[in-house]
């Protein structure tokens, strides 16, 4: 059991508090609260479905959720059905599009549907969904106030974002000075004993801390997970940047970006992404990444689609095989305006990140339709049927195949 919790509390943590190791009090040494508990601890985990698609970045809180339910303690997710219409301003620079609660709803089936492979949801007892519009729109106006004389306007500037707009002379609105203490305020609802959240989240999980606090209860501790670098190895994983995975992405994408994880990002990535001991990964870099991408792809997919996936690329790149278009992903040309330039298609499709991108790619030797390099940087196509069917290739593991 100890062993079981260094692990939980060490792999893939970049800060727990409070965090008094040496202390004997059950409220500031979570160790100490895990191994003297009498009955299983409330986890929190907060998501606002403020879009449709997660990625890996996402996923470390989730999986860190996870690793203390099979510990044996209860998953409290909060669906932040209500603070998604608010909108987080953490890490924005300006004021967030107020989402409608039918963007919110067809957005929360989503996001269920993409962490299903990561929590337990079939053992009894051990997950709780929780959604925060069901105490947060019964707050009055009276309750509101009382959360407002919680904090000064100074420790609202003092949180990441809202000092530096206030400095740059942005507007900060004051429904956004509300957003911390909302989500705070979930804390108290659900009676958290610890809140999960990557690192960007600290200010909201500490105020969380003083408003149960100030209501009477006993303050949870906050667990912070890193933010992923993305794909690039560059900056953090977005869908904006181009440089993510995403948790519905089918099994051939996600597996050929794994493949190509950057050297300096696998060490992470095994930390943050799997189980796997790490001690015992192989040593060459290129087993590594094949063992990266099969890994994620059988959780997200399954084991059989994993080495079917496997099997299928190694084929296509070794021998030119493209008998196995069945396991490509498509790309529809349906939104696409004909005639049209294959560099178009290349950035449209998501093969290039833009349009000079995929000149490059193309001056470079790097393209090839049904395996058949194209040399022409102005390629046209003057309609659908001219490519319906056939694969589009970038490199050696960067594949679509075209449909009506």
């Amino acid at each position: 059991m100890v062993d079981a919790v260094s692990s939980l509390l060490q792999r893939g943590v970049s800060d727990i508090f409070p965090n008094n190791a040496d202390s004997q009090q059950a409220d500031d040494n979570l160790v100490y609260r895990l191994k003297t508990a009498d009955q299983p601890l409330r986890i929190k985990l907060g998501i606002d479905p403020t879009g449709t698609d997660l990625h890996l970045g996402h996923s470390l809180p989730i999986r860190k959720l996870r690793a203390f339910q099979d510990l044996g303690h209860k998953a409290v997710l909060i669906i932040g059905d209500f603070t998604a219409r608010v909108g987080d301003p953490t890490g924005k620079s300006e004021v967030r599009r107020q989402l409608t609660e039918a963007e919110v709803q067809h957005n929360i089936q989503t996001y269920l549907d993409q962490i299903k492979p990561i929590l337990d949801f079939d053992t009894p007892d051990r997950l709780e969904v929780r959604y925060n519009s069901e105490w947060l729109s019964k707050i009055d106006l009276a309750k509101t106030l009382e959360l407002l004389t919680t904090m000064t306007v100074g420790q609202m500037l003092a949180k990441e974002g809202f000092a530096e707009r206030y400095q740059q002379g942005t507007p900060v609105y004051l429904h956004e000075f509300l957003y911390p203490l909302l989500q705070g305020y979930d804390s108290v609802a659900v009676e958290a004993d610890v809140e999960l959240g990557g690192t960007d989240q600290k200010f909201n999980i500490a105020i969380g801390r003083d408003l149960q606090r100030h209501f009477g209860l006993r303050p949870q501790f906050g667990l912070l997970t890193p933010i992923l670098l993305g794909t690039d190895g560059v900056q953090k994983m977005s869908k904006s940047l181009n440089n993510y995975v995403g948790l519905a992405e089918d099994a051939v994408s996600m597996y050929s970006k794994l493949e190509k994880t950057p050297d300096a990002l696998l060490s992470e990535y095994f930390e943050h992404l799997t189980d796997l001991p790490l001690k015992e990964l192989p040593e060459n870099p290129r087993e590594q990444q094949k063992l990266l991408a099969h890994t994620l792809v059988s959780q997200y997919h399954s084991v059989a689609i994993a080495n079917e996936t496997q099997q299928s690329l190694a084929a296509m790149v070794t021998q030119g095989d493209m008998s196995q278009t069945d396991v490509i992903p498509e790309y529809s040309l349906a939104e696409v305006t004909f005639p049209a330039k294959l560099f178009y298609l290349l950035s449209a499709s998501g093969l290039c990140s833009s349009s000079s991108d995929a000149r490059r790619q193309i001056k470079g030797g790097a393209v090839k339709l049904d395996g058949t390099k194209i040399t022409v940087v102005d390629q046209t196509y003057d309609q659908p049927d001219d490519l319906i069917g056939t694969v589009l290739q970038v490199g050696k593991k960067k594949f679509i195949r075209f449909i009506a």
